[in-house]
């Protein structure tokens, strides 16, 4: 996979001089060398996109409804699109609005896990073990880039980590809101299908999925109207 880094904010401030980003230091704060005649010192700007935390309803329904890890956290939870950020190593290009690179770099950066980003995802905790050892981990996930070595995928996720499991939109794509309802039809049904016996036939597989599917619209298409 080609990696490339956040696209570059062009930012008109109030006398029409353009600003081009330079560096991001951390999340949504950017670096610019200001272009103001008599400047000579880069400022601070904060970038801000569309972020959502889950209401709190909601993560007690999911908890309720899917239980509790080894830790003490839920086994289903709900994250914004937008604000599920993952670590992704290797080599970024930053380029501006107009597509020139910027510059090449190899590091590892928080970035957007999902798409859609504007969209509602419910995820699944999966303990440590399932990625493995940590030295199987390393092994399976690190490149190299410019003679470095670097873990594609971040470190070892030793307390577990969650994934994906649905994106909550409606038949056609549309945006769903996220309520606790919703949120307890979805664990629910995922623990459903997860305590299943694995001695069903493939075809049979098949068909619950598809009837959970038609469900799963008509619920959808009862939560929009």
């Amino acid at each position: 996979m080609r990696k490339v880094g956040p696209l570059k904010e062009r930012i008109v401030i109030p006398n029409g001089i353009l600003c081009c980003v330079l560096s991001r230091r951390r999340p949504n704060i950017y670096r610019l060398k200001s272009v103001l005649p008599g400047a000579h010192e880069p400022f601070m700007i904060r970038v801000l996109r569309e972020s959502h935390q889950t209401p709190r309803f909601v993560d007690e329904a999911l908890r309720l409804a899917g239980g509790c890890n080894r830790f003490g956290e839920p086994n289903y939870r709900a994250v914004w699109g937008w604000s599920r950020l993952d670590w992704i190593g290797g080599k970024w290009e930053d380029r501006d609005a107009a597509g020139t690179l910027l510059r090449e770099v190899v590091e590892l950066r928080r970035e957007p896990k999902y798409t859609p980003h504007n969209r509602w995802h419910i995820e699944r905790w999966l303990p440590p073990e399932t990625y493995g050892s940590p030295e199987q981990w390393h092994a399976a996930t690190i490149e190299i880039e410019n003679g470095r070595n670097i873990p594609a995928l971040g470190p070892y996720p030793s307390r577990g980590e969650y994934e994906h499991c649905f994106t909550l939109e409606g038949p056609r794509g549309e945006f769903v809101q996220l309520t606790p309802a919703v949120a307890r039809h979805i664990a629910r049904a995922i623990e459903a299908s997860r305590n299943a016996p694995r001695a069903k036939s493939r075809e049979a597989l098949d068909e619950r999925t598809r009837r959970e599917e038609r469900e799963y619209d008509s619920f959808a298409d009862a939560v929009l109207s």
